[in-house]
């Protein structure tokens, strides 16, 4: 049963850094949460009103708290426990869409703040489109150049470039033919792994009517496109990449049961990344006139999407908090602790670790230009705290990382 708590005032809640699952809802008093801004460093408050919920994102997402809960007068709020919560949440349509469509703003507020750090340059929708399609075409994926373009032909008839857009699409489709005759462009296929719930969820007949299928390299959305769909994978893999300053980033790798294009749908805005089809793909996909139906009639879906929300808003802070080291030493060693944190060993004692990356994946996440990461490594590398091979690199004690972290790192912030 949810149980009232009572606090007199300058009682802390929960500290940041704890491991709590509890989720509360304000009945009376006033709750200040406090924590620090990963990219400036000061002090952020927000205070909590009646009846509003606090605690749910790390909480729904098992990790650590990143923010201080303090009441401010004496004040009664009600803890939940996750299922508590889940029944509660399930129950109630106006909470579903509201908690969904400000967890997804949350999303997109970190992504324009990691955009801005990392210097790249916003592109209206149009021009944002062709530098997507261009970018595939420079790394010879004709196949999903091709896809950019037809897609952009489709929703943008009128543009005046129609007659360049043409061409190009032409031109790569011919290159992409080319390569599926001689034999390059063979679907590439993985094998399943297990979805979960939402998989069991989405299996029966009745929405097999939603299901699409999709082949290797195949653009399943575009980034900057509009967003009027979303998907949900059975089968297969899909790849998440982003144009970055005319260059494409890889971002993330989706498995069966994950969902992907729900942040366009809610808070009406282009899409933020390109999803393609890594090997052959099946999808379900829902448009956006049936979302809100959809996710109020199916509460397992609306509680799996807030989840990932939860796990989404995490990782991209988690990435944002490297991104915002001055000291590239210290950078690159945060990136091996997150790497480190992605893959927990079994056994904690043993401080040797092996990451399966190269010079261009340590880039990726730093955010830094391969050369200037290399050269950062090889500093690790004459102190001999790092090997470096082909595809893999060996971190000899990972504590080193951790250390330079806290001496080089400067502060670190708690959350947003």
């Amino acid at each position: 049963m949810p149980k009232a708590m009572q606090y007199t005032k300058g009682s802390i809640i929960y500290f940041e850094g704890d491991h709590d699952e509890r989720i509360f809802i304000m009945q009376q008093g006033a709750v200040l949460l406090t924590s620090t801004d990963i990219e400036s460093g000061q002090p952020v408050a927000e205070q909590v009103k009646s009846g509003e919920f606090f605690g749910v994102k790390s909480a729904l997402g098992h990790f650590r708290r990143e923010e201080t809960a303090t009441a401010l007068v004496p004040t009664v709020a009600v803890a939940l426990t996750i299922q508590e919560f889940e029944i509660l949440f399930s129950n109630n349509k106006a909470l579903i869409m509201k908690m969904l469509r400000v967890f997804s703003n949350q999303l997109r507020q970190i992504h324009k703040k990691t955009e801005s750090i990392l210097n790249n340059v916003q592109e209206d929708q149009q021009s944002g489109m062709l530098a997507v399609a261009k970018s595939f075409y420079d790394e010879e994926q004709y196949r999903s150049a091709c896809d950019v373009y037809l897609k952009f032909m489709k929703r943008y008839p009128n543009n005046p470039q129609m007659a360049s857009v043409q061409k190009l699409y032409q031109d790569s489709k011919l290159r992409s033919d080319k390569l599926a005759a001689s034999g390059r462009g063979a679907p590439v296929d993985y094998e399943d792994e297990g979805g979960g719930s939402s998989l069991k969820l989405f299996s029966l007949p009745a929405f097999e009517r939603f299901a699409k299928t999709y082949e290797p390299g195949e653009v399943i959305i575009a980034e900057y496109e509009p967003g009027d769909c979303f998907y949900l994978i059975q089968s297969g893999r899909v790849q998440l990449v982003k144009c970055v300053n005319g260059s494409k980033k890889n971002l993330d790798v989706l498995k069966p049961g994950e969902f992907f294009g729900e942040m366009a749908i809610l808070d009406n805005s282009a899409r933020s990344a390109t999803c393609m089809a890594a090997g052959r793909v099946k999808c379900l996909e829902f448009n956006k006139e049936n979302f809100e139906l959809l996710i109020t009639g199916n509460p397992q879906m609306a509680l799996l999407l807030l989840k990932l929300f939860c796990k989404r808003i995490y990782d991209q802070k988690r990435r944002f908090k490297i991104l915002v080291i001055k000291d590239l030493q210290a950078r690159i060693a945060d990136v091996f602790m997150l790497l480190d944190e992605m893959n927990p060993v079994m056994n904690e004692a043993e401080k040797q670790r092996r990451f399966n990356v190269t010079i261009s994946d340590v880039a990726h996440w730093a955010g830094l230009n391969p050369e200037v990461t290399r050269d950062e490594i090889n500093k690790f590398v004459e102190r001999r705290k790092i090997e470096v091979y082909e595809n893999y690199m060996i971190v000899n004690n990972i504590n080193d990382m951790k250390r330079t972290v806290d001496t080089r790192g400067g502060a670190r912030g708690a959350g947003l």
